[in-house]
């Protein structure tokens, strides 16, 4: 269950799991009484242009998406009756899907609808590659075909666990961002888990204010080589941190850590207005 109000739910994402893993059971289903891995591999790029599967992927993005767009309302909700904007908040709840929240929900369902089509194409790739590499081997077409079958349960899953606990981050930051910034709200709190799992790079960013116009690169600002673009709080691979908007900034413990001008500087409430104003 999610202890904090911004924090995405974990049902959803268990419920988008285990729609993944359907899909994936399906494909396994078409393939295990193959014996030939070229045939394997036709089933498998096959999928992708068949135009049930199209519209199973888009309705399986759909629910998720909606599922979090309710759940992210809630979260507004409850934003407005703690914070200072509550009139502002419920007036945009109720006329959003007339402006750029609607145009954000639509957005990550076609995201989302693409990415799941991926999951037979990334498989089938790896297929290939494994049947180039065995038949240069000289195996038998029969062994590797089972050897195929073998590996697909496992690596099927571990491609859907990383699709669905990246993408309900994803689509959770981009519809909060979408509602905070159609009603004013620039700054949000980067979030973590705060558990002995989050990655030393995001530890750093833990309670630290953030603009959605000037995203960090938490990894760059440990030192860390080939550190990846700036990202927000929950738009990387397998990350549970999550923005919560600054509503009430009188709600905030203070002086409090910001990130500006390319790293994290400890600031007063006043220093913080004074910044805020400018970068308004």
């Amino acid at each position: 269950m999610s202890t904090h109000p911004w924090e995405p739910s974990q049902l959803i994402e268990k419920k988008y799991f285990k729609s993944l893993t359907d899909i994936a059971d399906f494909l396994q289903k078409s393939i295990e009484k193959e014996h030939d891995p070229y045939r394997i591999l036709w089933i498998l790029r096959h999928t992708l242009i068949k135009p049930a599967f199209n519209r199973f992927a888009y309705e399986v993005a759909r629910k998720m998406v909606t599922h979090l767009y309710t759940s992210n309302a809630k979260s507004w909700r409850h934003a407005a009756r703690e914070g200072g904007k509550g009139r502002i908040i419920y007036e945009a709840l109720r006329r959003e899907l007339e402006g750029p929240v609607n145009g954000a929900l639509n957005f990550q369902i076609e995201r989302n609808a693409e990415l799941i089509k991926t999951l037979p194409q990334d498989i089938a790739s790896r297929v290939d590659n494994f049947i180039s590499q065995e038949t240069l081997k000289g195996r038998r077409v029969s062994d590797i075909a089972r050897d195929i079958q073998k590996m697909f349960p496992e690596s099927s899953r571990a491609k859907a666990s990383l699709i669905a606990r990246t993408e309900v981050s994803k689509t959770s930051t981009a519809l909060t961002r979408a509602r905070a910034e159609s009603i004013g709200i620039a700054w949000y709190e980067w979030v973590t888990s705060e558990d002995s799992r989050v990655r030393s790079s995001h530890r750093i960013m833990d309670r630290v204010l953030v603009n959605w116009n000037d995203p960090p690169s938490p990894e760059k600002l440990l030192g860390i080589k080939n550190a990846p673009d700036p990202y927000h709080a929950g738009n990387i691979y397998n990350c549970r941190c999550f923005p919560a908007p600054v509503v009430n900034i009188n709600r905030l413990q203070w002086p409090h850590k910001v990130f500006t001008g390319g790293s994290i500087t400890t600031m007063t409430k006043a220093q913080f207005e004074r910044l805020a104003s400018r970068a308004a």
